[in-house]
């Protein structure tokens, strides 16, 4: 074990024996079982994540790749494939239907936000507008960011559903994934 694993290690068991919560910062975190690069953009990065397979193909789909290829920045809040797999039976096949094209667009970039927010960033919106922080979409919608606890951020969207942030702060070379639980979906 290298020195810096021990001393994670160690500061981590320290945490946990002081009771002290904290996050050691990762560098290229996994997610999906292989690491995310921050030198890599957005697409980049999610088409190597197992857990986001139907998410990379939605973005083909919607032809959202060059957007999202783009310098940004971006905030995407990126669910898994379980959460897509959570949705109504079919739903999924019928978006992916070129016929569907623009409503899979709308509830993808329903996802995105302009700008780069990581976790800090968040919480500090939250924070300074009382509980709640609106973040404006890529599509015109918009997301709401509130504290669920001390440290876990959640995010709600229009219609009330709930989405917990499972990974925070993926960094990118064109902004920041959050990977989440839930589709979001717009009115």
């Amino acid at each position: 074990m290298n020195k810096i694993a021990i001393a994670a290690v160690s500061l981590t068991v320290l945490g946990i024996a002081s009771g002290t919560a904290f996050a050691v910062a990762v560098s290229d975190p996994m997610v999906g079982g292989s690491a995310m690069f921050a030198t890599k953009d957005i697409v980049d990065n999610a088409v190597n994540s197992t857990d986001h397979t139907t998410l990379v193909a939605a973005v083909k789909a919607a032809s959202l790749v060059d957007t999202l290829k783009s310098s940004g920045p971006f905030t995407v809040f990126a669910p898994t494939n379980e959460a897509f797999t959570a949705l109504p039976a079919g739903t999924v096949d019928t978006l992916l239907k070129p016929e569907n094209k623009a409503t899979l667009t709308k509830i993808l970039t329903y996802h995105v936000v302009a700008g780069k927010y990581d976790s800090a960033a968040l919480k500090k919106l939250i924070m300074d507008h009382n509980g709640t922080a609106e973040l404006k979409t890529v599509s015109g919608g918009m997301l709401t960011a509130m504290m669920n606890g001390p440290t876990n951020i959640v995010i709600k969207d229009e219609k009330g559903d709930v989405a917990d942030i499972s990974t925070y702060d993926v960094t990118q070379s064109n902004g920041v994934i959050h990977v989440i639980d839930k589709v979001m979906l717009p009115n």
